[in-house]
């Protein structure tokens, strides 16, 4: 095969800034499917441009629209993790 068709066969990337959470996800991903780093993530980008075996399913919130309802306790807690305690700043 000519260079140039064999490059393009299997393509070169860098990536770089690669975020930790990513890089832990796709580290995971690979010991617990027994593949290589590289095999995940290339996986990873086939799945979400939508190439990958299973197409990527996304969930609609629709069923849990309208379900709120007030907990005083709750917005007391919260509150209390809102306020400043001046003390601290000085």
């Amino acid at each position: 095969m000519p260079a140039a068709c064999a490059y393009i066969a299997g393509m070169q990337y860098t990536l770089r800034g690669i975020p930790p959470a990513v890089d832990r996800a796709l580290r995971e991903r690979a010991r617990m499917d027994g593949i290589s780093l590289n095999q995940a993530a290339v996986e990873a980008l086939a799945r979400a441009v939508g190439l990958g075996d299973q197409p990527v399913r996304y969930r609609s919130l629709d069923a849990v629209r309208g379900t709120w309802h007030d907990d005083p306790e709750s917005d007391r807690a919260i509150a209390q993790q809102h306020r400043i305690d001046e003390s601290l700043w000085s």
